[in-house]
């Protein structure tokens, strides 16, 4: 029996519009047909959340993700996937308030990179995602040395997130400043980057990048896709 996926989205809406097709697009190609996927959807105003972030208010992000994963199990979903790297912060906190595991982005990407080979990867996202240890510390505990950016261009991969890609503006002046990151951090050791923030992608992608990519967003859905139709084994809490 299929399992049913239950989405926070929202974070931004544009990534969320990703999630959704990659999981439908999966579940269609593994059982044919009219097959397409059992989701039900919790969409947060990305508003309410960027400005806890601002305001290091992550105990109230918590119980604004925590209502919404509650909400999902009652409605009867099966797990819980979270469409947002940096949201992963509060993962904890919202696994205390229901009884569904949840599908952690960090871990579906740990996978991908251990079957790629990978043992040194650069991490783009958020400043939240690159500088704090919630995301990072799962990667390391698989064996993955990570990279970031220096102070610098942390903050122009975190601006072009925010003040662009969450508002659906893609620029030729920011793509080339991405490449630019990701070049960077070649030259220090990186074999892959991982695109830590479920916007990069609609930014950047294998043709361009100067290091095999490894989208967070479309590595995520696809597994969530999986183990929905029995397709991929459990995974972590």
């Amino acid at each position: 029996m299929m399992k049913t996926i239950g989405l926070i989205g929202g974070m931004s809406w544009e990534s969320t519009v990703t999630y959704y097709q990659i999981i439908n697009a999966t579940v269609n190609r593994e059982l044919g047909g009219l097959h397409s996927a059992k989701i039900l959807i919790y969409s947060l105003d990305f508003a309410e959340i960027e400005e806890c972030q601002s305001n290091g208010d992550w105990a109230k992000s918590a119980e604004i993700l925590g209502t919404a994963a509650l909400n999902l199990q009652r409605a009867g979903a099966d797990f819980i996937v979270i469409c947002t790297n940096t949201m992963h912060k509060v993962v904890p906190e919202i696994s205390e308030r229901i009884d569904l595991p949840i599908m952690h982005i960090a871990d579906a990407t740990a996978d991908a990179l251990i079957s790629s080979g990978v043992k040194t990867a650069a991490l783009l996202g958020t400043k939240y995602t690159m500088r704090q240890n919630f995301y990072k510390e799962r990667l390391t505990a698989r064996g993955i040395n990570v990279l970031i950016p220096d102070d610098i261009d942390v903050e122009i991969v975190n601006n072009v997130i925010y003040d662009e890609l969450c508002r659906g503006i893609i620029s030729q002046s920011s793509l080339n400043e991405y490449i630019r990151v990701i070049g960077c951090l070649k030259q220090r050791g990186a074999e892959g980057v991982i695109l830590g923030c479920t916007e990069i992608g609609l930014l950047i992608n294998a043709d361009c990048s100067p290091l095999p990519v490894f989208d967070t967003t479309l590595i995520h859905a696809e597994k969530a896709a999986l183990y929905s139709v029995g397709m991929q084994r459990g995974f972590n809490e």
